[in-house]
């Protein structure tokens, strides 16, 4: 997942991008001086100064515009306002001191008001739409035609009322946005059994990671490393079904409320700018176009996996019934243990073998080393970099000697911090200005004294995922204006280099290159990792009805007056609706789907990327996933373009038509 910062005015122009005040200030990492709250929030106020003294030589221009004396002013603006904005994001969701976390938010909103302010400016609306583009080259013209389309979005056209009343919506859901998350951050919910033999199934080093404490009792939390295992592995059911409850009320009741006020001032939003709903207003500018296209999609996505995700249900059921003869069903906290159970008995994969040839160092490293190949660039610690966490590593990306790209990776939990995966924008690189940053915020196992860090494969798979958003990140960081650098494609088009990069995972040639043997540093058996794919075609089905759920669950979110949204009643009727499992009583899944608020409408667009991913993927060499040719393309095709034109000219760039649901469907219907 990129993560979506809270977006003060959706459609409109987006946060610019770093400080771009001089060469130094471009280069050097960006949390150097490592600063307090005082000094973070100084910091910011400088950077929003100089946007402001941007935009008041914008509008200072006499005489004919063009893009040197308008556009150039506009696009520093933008530079400082991304490093603004983005570094807030990120400090406000990883920094361990709550009053810099504080601060950030802070941060956030001035940002995020400057923003919005921006987006409902008519005079710069005005002096860009006048701009003499002859001459200009496609990617100028692009931009232009693009920002204007995002200002006419946002109500830059509307009457003055109207606008300070964008103005003001804006900012009460940047602060709606941040209670939201923060809810999430902070409900660490736990789990108590009352010794080891309760653990009972769970790997052996799980544990030996979560000794009793003195009187005996082991807790385990929500996150990722505690609770995807015991959802998995663990044999007692009723061990299962609490962690199950506990995940699926995480931030209940405390955003019950907040979730009402940003679907109700979303929705008064759009229908002040003239749309019908929230939905229609946020796939006005993606590839899907409106609402109704993405619930079509939707809807062809639920008819293509009925037939297998029947197929898959029965096999649970009659896996359950080897334990239980007489069921008749299976519930929710069932499905990912029996679906292990199946993959055991049908493919011998027992996933807990997988384990000790995933310890963290290794995976990571492997991940590095496989996209310096793919990619002809290499990667080196910056050791002396300051970092917010002492958890957190510093790296360089550069390319025939030269450094082009920064990244950070907070991989480990802790209090307080962001607790899924995601890529996070740090400063969109610009050529010849400024180097591009971004940061990896992840929850995977590892991070202790003595402790391997082993990984279940689909740890592994989500850092390939993460890792690439962050080459897209870095390799478009290198466009003449930061309005079209990074990764600011059509958002129903940014998880396809992520989804893309997730098909390495499952090749024997690509993990025998770094999954070893954290005791014996064997490499993983290519047999094991081709019992893994086999094993990995079952359950397809499932998984493509469950992911409708979510995505009809966030259109469904936006798509009505507010009145008739109740996201426990949507949740349950497209559970029953999808899922052969019953609805799980007193849960409260919609609090803290994080997704309802920074992908809104659009969770669809994961499914739709990976329609194109799956297309994409068929230009490579199955039977050799380290050729560079096809990577070199596909790096110069789509990931260094960045936002410097529309997502489906990259497509066609790259296929050479445009993408088709064929791959989609074929992939869907393989069988182990």
């Amino acid at each position: 997942m990129k993560r979506e910062g809270p977006a003060p005015a959706h459609a409109g122009p987006a946060p610019g991008s770093n400080p771009g005040a001089g060469p130094l200030e471009g280069d050097a990492p960006f949390w150097t001086g490592a600063p307090d709250a005082t000094a973070f929030s100084q910091r910011s106020a400088q950077r929003l100064e100089r946007a402001r003294q941007a935009i008041a030589t914008l509008l200072a221009v006499t005489g004919p515009r063009h893009p040197e004396n308008t556009l150039r002013p506009y696009d520093d603006a933008r530079l400082e306002l991304d490093a603004v904005g983005s570094q807030a994001a990120l400090i406000e969701n990883v920094h361990p001191e709550a009053g810099l976390r504080a601060a950030a938010e802070q941060v956030t909103q001035k940002a995020a008001a400057f923003a919005t302010e921006l987006s409902l400016n008519r005079p710069v609306y005005d002096a860009l739409a006048a701009m003499d583009l002859a001459g200009a080259d496609p990617a100028t013209r692009h931009y232009v035609e693009t920002t204007l389309r995002d200002f006419r979005l946002s109500g830059v056209d509307r009457d003055e009322a109207t606008r300070r009343q964008v103005q003001a919506l804006n900012e009460e859901l940047v602060g709606i946005s941040q209670e939201f998350s923060r809810n999430i951050r902070g409900d660490l919910r736990t789990v108590t059994v009352q010794g080891a033999d309760e653990l009972e199934g769970l790997p052996a080093d799980y544990v030996a990671r979560h000794p009793p404490g003195t009187d005996g009792a082991i807790t385990l939390t929500i996150d990722g490393p505690d609770a995807t295992p015991v959802l998995m592995y663990a044999a007692r059911e009723e061990l299962r079904r609490r962690m199950h409850m506990e995940y699926n009320n995480r931030a209940f009741p405390a955003n019950v409320a907040v979730l009402a006020r940003m679907i109700a001032k979303r929705h008064e939003l759009a229908t002040l700018l003239g749309f019908a709903h929230w939905a229609d207003y946020v796939t006005a500018n993606k590839m899907v176009g409106s609402a109704a296209a993405a619930a079509a999609f939707v809807a062809r996505i639920v008819e293509a996996a009925s037939s297998p995700a029947a197929a898959d249900y029965q096999t649970l059921l009659e896996r359950k019934r080897a334990d239980v003869p007489d069921a008749t069903g299976l519930k929710a906290w069932e499905a990912t243990y029996y679906a292990e159970q199946v993959r055991k008995s049908e493919f011998d994969l027992d996933a807990r073998e997988l384990r000790p040839y995933f310890p963290y160092r290794s995976v990571k490293q492997g991940v590095l080393d496989l996209s310096a190949q793919l990619y002809g660039v290499s990667f080196r610690p910056r050791a002396d970099a300051p970092v917010w966490h002492p958890a957190v590593e510093c790296w360089e990306m550069l390319e025939g000697g030269t450094t082009v790209g920064r990244f950070y990776l907070d991989m480990h939990p802790r209090a307080d911090k962001y607790n899924h995966a995601a890529q996070f924008d740090i400063r969109t690189g610009v050529l010849d200005r400024q180097l591009p940053e971004a940061a990896l915020v992840c929850n995977f196992p590892g991070g202790e004294p003595n402790d391997p860090g082993l990984m279940e494969h689909g740890d592994v798979r989500t850092l390939l995922h993460e890792f690439g958003h962050l080459l897209h990140n870095l390799f478009a960081g290198r466009q003449r204006w930061i309005g079209v650098g990074g990764i600011q494609p059509e958002a129903d088009f940014i998880e396809v280099p992520s989804q893309l990069y997730e098909e390495w995972c499952w090749d024997p040639g690509v993990l025998a290159s770094f999954a070893r043997h954290h005791l014996t540093g064997a490499p993983i058996p290519a047999d094991l990792v081709r019992r893994l794919k086999r094993a990995s075609e079952f359950g397809k089905g499932l998984q493509m009805r469950r992911q409708m759920v979510f995505a009809h669950l966030a259109l469904a979110a936006y798509d009505r007056p507010p009145e008739q949204v109740d996201l426990d009643a949507l949740y349950r009727t497209f559970t029953e609706r999808y899922m052969p499992f019953p609805y799980v009583e007193d849960t409260h899944f919609p609090c803290g789907f994080g997704h309802i608020d920074g992908y809104s409408a659009l969770y669809y667009s994961y499914m739709w990327s990976l329609v194109i991913a799956k297309d994409f993927f068929g230009r490579f060499d199955r039977s050799n996933l380290m050729e560079t040719g096809v990577a070199q393309r596909y790096r110069e095709t789509v990931l260094e373009p960045g936002g410097s034109m529309p997502a489906a000219q990259m497509v066609e760039h790259f296929l050479g038509r445009t993408f088709s649901f064929e791959a989609f469907r074929s992939w869907l219907n393989e069988t182990g």
